[in-house]
């Protein structure tokens, strides 16, 4: 990821982050509401999740400019999510909703830039998250997350 590219998902973030609650509540009624399987996976009480998807995207913010410091612990959630039930398909569908989430709270700011810097930083936390999962089953990794 280039500079450029850092730059745009900073300032995004910038301008999500008040929103973050209200970003996180919408993100995952848009993903029960369009992939009702998946509902499930997750506690009736989604207060915890909340706070945890908003903390690892803040995470990944926050440490976007140093990777590496970003691989053991998206692997580590990579492989929590095993057992959660977390399957690779499931990637794809999640990384979609969140995109679609991201653009309907960045507004007028969510550029072509914009969508290809957030999409390409969505797929390299599922590429982590994925080989944590597949160390954790033994398998390996085929799926793209945003297919």
């Amino acid at each position: 990821m280039n500079e450029e590219m850092i730059d745009r998902l900073e300032k995004s973030f910038k301008l999500l982050a008040p929103r973050g609650p209200e970003l996180v509540d919408r993100f995952y009624a848009h993903l029960f509401s369009r992939h009702p399987a998946l509902k499930p996976m997750f506690p009736d009480d989604m207060s915890d999740q909340k706070k945890k998807l908003l903390g690892s995207l803040v995470l990944v913010i926050e440490n976007i400019r140093a990777t590496e410091k970003l691989e053991k612990p998206l692997a580590d959630m990579g492989r929590r999510h095993v057992g959660y039930g977390a399957e690779e398909a499931h990637y794809p569908a999640v990384a979609q909703t969140l995109l679609l989430t991201l653009a309907e709270f960045t507004g007028d700011a969510w550029t072509p830039e914009a969508a290809n810097a957030w999409k390409e930083a969505v797929g390299a936390i599922a590429k982590h998250m994925l080989a944590g999962a597949a160390r954790t089953t033994g398998q390996t990794s085929n799926a793209n997350a945003d297919n």
